[in-house]
This record gives C-alpha cells, structure tokens and sequence, in this order.
C-alpha cells in the first residue's frame, strides 16, 4: 500500500474521550479519496459512491501523527475501486482498514462519465517526454 498523507491529532479532532474521533477521520479519509481519485482520473467532478464495511481497530490521541495509505483495486468505466488503510505512526497500529470503495468520476451534468484510464499513473511518469 502508498501511503500519501499525514495528519497531526489536534485537540479539535478528539471527541469526548480523548481520542480521534471516527468521523474527523472517516473525512480525512473521503478527502484524501477523491483528491487520489482526482489526479488518477484526470478529473475534478469526483464523487464517493460506496464504502464497504468499516471497522475501528485502534484509536489515536493528541499529538499522534495519523499515515493514510491507498491502493487502487481496479478500474471501472466510470469508476474506480480503492482500498485504504489509516496508521497510528506513533503506536505502530492500524486504525481503520476499508476494503472496497468505489469513486466515480461524473461529467459537467452530474452523471456518471467514462474516463479511460486502465493503469496507475504516477506523477514521474506523466512528466517524462
């Protein structure tokens, strides 16, 4: 799995336990989904159309350091299907693992557009002559 982002537990992300809450996280996660989605499929009209089951393993607290890794599943004709993974890097443990969801990529009428892609594109790559 890539991991492309990092994020710092501040005290605005904890919920009345003291630890991250599930919600701030499953954003970060949405967030970083489709800014993936975004630059694999060349388009900015993306949307989150499924998440399978999801299942809190560990916590983290303030001052953690959260890792969010993605790999891409397959390619669809208007979607891809990813799964991704949170780690605490400080405790070494995973926090939500997800194993399937899908992203759509939509046209400028809000529906489903195909996007043509069939492989990974990585930024080295596209930057090549």
């Amino acid at each position: 799995m890539r991991f492309h982002t990092r994020k710092w537990v501040k005290p605005e992300d904890l919920n009345p336990n003291g630890t991250l809450f599930g919600g701030k996280l499953l954003a970060w996660l949405d967030e970083e989904l489709a800014l993936y989605t975004i630059i694999q499929l060349e388009n900015p009209r993306i949307v989150t159309k499924h998440m399978s089951e999801i299942n809190f393993r560990s916590s983290a607290k303030q001052g953690d350091i959260i890792e969010i890794g993605i790999d891409v599943v397959k390619f669809g004709n208007t979607s891809i299907a990813l799964k991704c993974e949170a780690r605490n890097m400080m405790t070494r443990e995973t926090i939500i693992s997800i194993d399937s969801i899908t992203m759509v990529s939509l046209g400028t009428d809000g529906k489903p557009k195909a996007h043509g892609k069939t492989e990974i594109e990585y930024i080295k790559d596209r930057l090549e002559d």
